[in-house]
């Protein structure tokens, strides 16, 4: 068995690794960067060495400086996880010649899944069933919208040497061909160093299937069950399952059997990932393999009971599988969902800031929470904005629904905005419920997932408005001066509070009589009671529960239908958000990727003006309205913070 595991990786997967090499009685390294130098696995791990600067392209994906650590530290291998170096093949040569042990398959595997066109190639000499595409080397634009226009559109563009939905875009015609290509490439060149394309028949209503594999040094191989991962944002993942339902026995078999075929056509070693697109008559298409641990293992875990980063650990030290195919078993479902630092009212938009409160549901056998952050830590736009993985289990696909549910119910968030609220709408979703699962989930039920809450928000703000009043007065209940606003000489206690919730204010002035509080201009009868964390609201006799959270100046309320924002009013802001009504302002901390525009150019409302890029996601930001271009702030290249104006708009 390995002696020293360097993590050549951060978050939340390098705190997975560490707790089972701590079980294994397995020394651990880590290594982080600038931003990372107060991180939970570099808290965890036995030892741990500075590598660079906040950029990745600084740190975590420098080869020189993670060779240079493990040697240093005398780790006798190297764990890459998932994303940054875990499938660049330089990286596994370069752990071969300094006689460290890659924990990942042999370099050949990985430089033959590595290309997308060249693994097509594999698996259709092994049999295995490919979606229509061009997958060639030429890539000149016109080629590959030449290529296009003989599928036919819809077409999915996709980079040859990556995964987890960057570089990847849907093309409906072709009017979008040449903007969409040229974004993929730009994401497909910042996330993996290359911008090489392929270009597929986009399958419209199709399930994502995948099959764990599993290889050893000595022949022998094997699929843990599957997992479907049909939700999706952006073509990532956002709720995964398994194993998948409503799939035959025949077709489960099949394509677990397809999927060990495929790595056994490469020689592969050590977890792997074949994914497929199932589509509506059971035939199923392979789409790639991830030579790596995916993010979504802990379901195959929760229902196999098996631990597959020891699995890899055992694999990587020369030992044979611990079970053979027909020791593998299945039990109960599970669900995993990603708790991310983002906002879905406004295109998933990544959210950075301190996470002042982070409470997550409690750990048990049936529930388990994989994260990399404490409260009090920062998201930075350096990293990917996942907070934790939610994983839950039960005896079957309803109990472990119904858990998933609560749990999600449980999760308490302050400082940053997040997809809770998302996530517990598909969760509780009819549909997803009957498991009637597709990628286009969230697009076509969007009407549902993204529901307009403006009927909620005087309601949430009087809730948080009548917090503010009992937190207060909870401070010195004993003393009439202490909140000065409630007191009146002859006349029944009033509370006010200015509260902005979007770009809306609200002034809930509250007044006291018959043991109640009423809004001005309101019948409705309100009461509040707090009992620890947890609050107690009634109105109008009607009671429920609820949860306050508060994080510098916001006050979050989130009950079982939706959790609500505010921010207490703050005059500088207002006006700060009126000078710079002409203006277009960074919606996140991050790096201007592209300008395309100069002062003087006329606009077109919605055209592309400026390109950022933050947590690995690319965002376009169009002109709001016809106007002339005042004055461009900034270029390629250079960083900018959330809310630093861009441009400067004149109306036309």
């Amino acid at each position: 068995m390995l002696q020293k595991l360097l993590i050549a990786n951060r978050g939340e997967i390098a705190c997975r690794i560490i707790k089972t090499a701590r079980e294994l009685g397995i020394r651990t390294v880590a290594v982080y960067s600038d931003a990372d130098r107060h991180s939970q696995h570099v808290q965890l791990a036995d030892e741990s060495i500075h590598i660079g600067a906040a950029p990745s392209a600084e740190s975590y994906l420098v080869i020189d400086k993670i060779i240079a650590a493990a040697k240093k530290t005398g780790a006798d291998a190297i764990h890459p996880g998932y994303g940054f170096l875990s499938e660049n093949e330089d990286f596994a040569d370069a752990c071969a010649s300094n006689n460290i042990i890659f924990v990942g398959p042999p370099t050949s595997a990985i430089a033959a899944m590595g290309s997308k066109s060249a693994a097509k190639a594999i698996m259709s000499e092994a049999g295995v069933p490919l979606v229509p595409g061009y997958h060639g080397s030429e890539q000149s634009a016109d080629k590959l919208r030449t290529e296009a226009e003989k599928i036919g559109y819809p077409v999915l563009l996709k980079a040859a040497y990556g995964g987890g939905g960057k570089g990847m875009r849907v093309v409906e015609n072709a009017k979008q061909f040449d903007e969409a290509l040229s974004s993929a490439k730009r994401e497909a060149q910042a996330s993996f160093g290359n911008d090489k394309m392929l270009v597929e028949k986009f399958i419209g209503n199709p399930r994502h299937v995948e099959i764990q594999v599993f290889c050893d040094e000595h022949g022998n191989a094997v699929y843990l069950a599957e997992r479907d991962c049909s939700v999706q944002r952006r073509h990532q993942k956002v709720i995964e399952e398994a194993p998948a339902p409503s799939m035959s026995t025949n077709t489960r078999q099949a394509m677990g059997e397809a999927a060990v075929r495929a790595a056994q056509a490469i020689d592969y070693v050590g977890a792997g990932t074949v994914e497929f697109l199932l589509d509506t008559d059971n035939k199923f298409y392979f789409m790639e393999m991830n030579t790596r641990l995916q993010v979504e293992h802990p379901v195959t875990e929760m229902v196999t009971g098996q631990d597959l980063v020891a699995w890899q650990l055992m694999v990587a030290s020369g030992e044979p599988l611990p079970l053979a195919q027909d020791q593998i078993e299945v039990n109960g479902h599970s669900f995993e969902a990603r708790i991310y630092a983002e906002d879905p009212e406004h295109e998933f938009l990544p959210s950075t800031g301190t996470l002042h409160v982070l409470q997550p549901p409690t750990s048990s056998d049936y529930v388990r929470v994989d994260s990399g952050v404490v409260a009090g830590d920062e998201v930075s736009s350096y990293y990917d904005p996942m907070i934790a993985k939610l994983i839950v289990w039960g005896e079957n696909r309803t109990v472990a629904l119904r858990r998933l549910i609560q749990a999600l119910n449980d999760y308490r968030v302050a400082g940053v905005r997040t997809n809770i609220d998302f996530l517990r709408r598909i969760a509780g979703h009819k549909k997803f419920g009957q498991a009637e699962l597709t990628t286009r989930f969230i697009e076509k039920y969007e009407a549902d997932l993204f529901p307009d809450t403006s009927h909620l928000v005087n309601d949430y703000a009087v809730m948080a408005t009548l917090a503010e009043r009992f937190t207060e007065k909870s401070v010195d209940n004993q003393n009439p001066w202490f909140t000065q606003h409630s007191f009146r000489l002859n006349q029944p206690r009033q509370f006010a509070l200015s509260l902005q919730y979007g770009e809306t204010l609200h002034d809930i002035q509250l007044v006291e009589r018959d043991q109640a509080w009423y809004q001005i201009d309101h019948n409705d009868a309100w009461q509040a009671d707090r009992i620890g964390e947890q609050w107690f609201f009634s109105k109008n006799g009607h009671r429920f529960q609820a949860h306050i959270l508060r994080a510098d100046h916001d006050i979050v309320v989130m009950t079982e239908h939706a959790s609500l924002r505010f921010n207490r009013h703050n005059v500088t802001d207002t006006l700060e958000q009126e000078k710079a009504a002409g203006s277009l302002t960074a919606p996140m901390n991050g790096t201007v990727v592209q300008v395309m525009v100069k002062a003087g150019d006329t606009v077109t409302a919605d055209q592309a003006l400026v390109i950022m890029e933050a947590m690995k996601m690319e965002y376009t930001i169009r002109a709001p309205r016809d106007g002339e271009v005042a004055q461009v702030y900034y270029q390629a290249g250079d960083l900018v913070s959330d809310g630093a104006e861009l441009i400067s708009l004149n109306d036309e």
